[in-house]
């Protein structure tokens, strides 16, 4: 099932990774399981992956055997700003949504 956020905004490789990193931000994953949750591949997953921790939108946490783990850095502000602007566009899709059901209930 598409996310509300991608169906908008577009279902790509960038987006379906920030979608996965804003809604399970309260934990941190290898690349692998960010590839495999977020449905990319993990070729694409390493091309954009240097982008994100050069610019600190993902931060390492900690080594689990032999896996490197990473989270999304909410200390960063222009992260928060992008987990707002998310938000936003999900709240305001899910606003006309109930909007809609209520004039035709």
């Amino acid at each position: 099932m598409t996310s509300v956020f991608l169906m908008l905004e577009g279902n790509t490789v960038r987006n379906r990774l920030w979608n996965f990193l804003i809604v399970h931000s309260e934990f941190d994953y290898s690349m692998k399981d960010i590839a495999k949750f977020s449905e990319v591949s993990y070729t694409s997953l390493k091309e954009i992956w240097k982008e994100f921790v050069k610019r600190e939108i993902v931060k390492y946490t900690r080594d689990v055997g032999k896996a490197k783990m990473f989270t999304l850095n909410r200390d960063n502000p222009q992260v928060e700003k992008f987990i707002d602007y998310y938000w936003s566009v999900v709240s305001s899709e899910v606003e006309k949504d109930l909007e809609k059901e209520m004039l035709t209930a």
